[in-house]
């Protein structure tokens, strides 16, 4: 990369500007260049708002020259996944029946990243419905990985990722029901968090307005960013109660006791399925790193591990079969076949199964409670395997229901509605490898502090330029 503008974060970039040591109109034109340089390989950005962001930019410059209070994100260009509504552009969700689907009102999240300061310069592809943990959309296409252009970048927010980890954008936005903030942080060599249920709104004025019960509960918007420092900033924007979202929440962002070192489980091979030895290698180093500031780190798995994970699939899973007929018309074949793959290997639950689910959820959330009052922070892998190759998981039966197996890490924060933070914690096989600290509802700066810990040894790792291992 030889623009050293891009390979500076979101709040390096923010103080910059601020400062006057370069200008937004500078730092927007770098990125757009960086888009220009490398997305016709990648294809993360999926529309690009050039004209928008420079104006926006010529603004941000002439605001600073009268002395006006500054947000902390001013100047800033950030990218935004295209199952978030940004006005005057489509929610495509990544299929063709919704490529006009324009959006004449910001997402909350937009909103309060503008308001921050911060310049949309692109939107980001998202597989078919947000549906897989691959991004290949019917509408847009394939998303390659920076570091390997055969790996996938993984989803939904596989655009989001891609383009932050190769330079296109310091901050990005995406959404998480499944890991889909943290599949593709894990694939590509990123950072990000998965908020408590509550904690960041979500909104869209595209119908379905509302969402079904699994979304409601389990669907949460969260930043995505090269640093840490980054992914907080984007978290603190975002955060707090919106009317637009009868599900948010006003809640301190921070909580009593977040500079003592607490005591972390360690869970390096999650129960449910096989991890690859290399991939619990890194867990159990990033573990030494949290040992060595002074946490107190055990291998210990939490109550029923196995159990959340299946909660996780009879919940979604069911409302999934019941809106086949509908996905089968928006979603190409490629996804079609991985979803309903799944689907049919699931649980078939009547009423009184599903209803009893709510139950078993909340005892589930109980139990879970009584296990971080003992152990704050639990660190495992994202994945249990590294970035696979591209249609991998939809090539057969098999390799679908080996997909969720690999991906089982990511399930309990959903399931459960807690928070968790993803950084890189080294490689496997040349490919990054993320690790997650998962933490009780509404800490997500004791789960940040963590990674931030890691972050401080390992670095962040990106960006890259495409492929800096073919």
């Amino acid at each position: 990369m030889g623009d050293e503008l891009g390979r500076k974060g979101a709040g390096e970039l923010a103080r910059l500007i601020r400062a006057r040591e370069v200008s937004a109109t500078d730092v927007v034109a770098a990125h757009l260049e960086r888009i220009d340089e490398v997305n016709p390989e990648l294809n993360a950005v999926t529309v690009v708002l050039a004209d928008q962001a420079r104006e926006a930019a010529r603004w941000a410059d002439r605001e600073i020259t009268t002395g006006a209070d500054l947000g902390p994100l001013h100047g800033v260009p950030v990218t935004i996944k295209e199952n978030l509504d940004v006005a005057g552009t489509a929610t495509t969700q990544g299929v063709s029946a919704l490529a006009e689907a324009g959006a004449d009102r910001d997402s909350p999240v937009v909103e309060r990243l503008r308001a921050a300061g911060a310049i949309v310069i692109g939107r980001t592809n998202v597989p078919d419905m947000g549906l897989r943990v691959s991004t290949d959309s019917t509408l847009r296409g394939l998303t390659r990985n920076p570091w390997h252009r055969e790996r996938t970048a993984g989803g939904s927010s596989g655009g989001e990722a891609s383009a932050i980890a190769s330079g296109m954008s310091p901050l990005g936005v995406g959404n998480d029901i499944g890991g889909s903030l943290r599949n593709p942080a894990h694939c590509c060599g990123i950072s990000s968090l998965k908020p408590t249920t509550g904690r960041i709104p979500h909104a869209t004025v595209i119908e379905p307005v509302d969402g079904p019960l699994c979304q409601q509960l389990m669907l949460v918007p969260g930043p995505m960013g090269r640093q840490v420092a980054d992914v907080r900033l984007g978290y603190e924007v975002m955060s707090g109660a919106d009317h637009r979202d009868p599900m948010s929440v006003p809640v301190p962002l921070t909580q009593p006791g977040l500079h003592q070192r607490s005591k972390v489980a360690l869970l390096a091979e999650p129960p449910g399925g096989v991890t690859d030895p290399a991939v619990a290698g890194v867990v159990r180093q990033a573990g030494t790193y949290l040992a060595a500031a002074g946490y107190e780190v055990e291998e210990v798995s939490p109550p029923e591990y196995e159990a959340v994970v299946e909660l996780w699939h009879k919940f979604l899973f069911t409302e999934l079969q019941v809106m086949r007929k509908t996905l089968s018309d928006l979603i190409g074949p490629e996804g079609e076949r991985f979803l309903f793959t799944v689907v049919d290997h699931s649980p078939v639950l009547d009423l009184a199964q599903y209803v009893e689910l709510f139950a078993e959820r909340r005892r589930l959330q109980r139990e879970w409670g009584q296990f971080f009052v003992d152990n704050p922070l639990l660190l495992s892998p994202v994945w249990a395997k590294p970035a696979f190759t591209h249609g991998w998981d939809a090539d057969s039966s098999a390799n679908s229901l080996a997909t969720m197996e690999l991906l089982r890490p990511v399930m309990p924060a959903n399931a459960l509605g807690l928070p968790a933070a993803v950084t890189p914690g080294g490689f496997a096989g040349g490919m990054p490898v993320g690790v997650q600290v998962v933490a009780s509802a509404f800490q997500e700066d004791r789960a940040l502090q963590a990674v931030e810990v890691i972050q401080a040894v390992v670095g962040a790792i990106t960006p890259v330029d495409p492929y800096v291992n073919p």
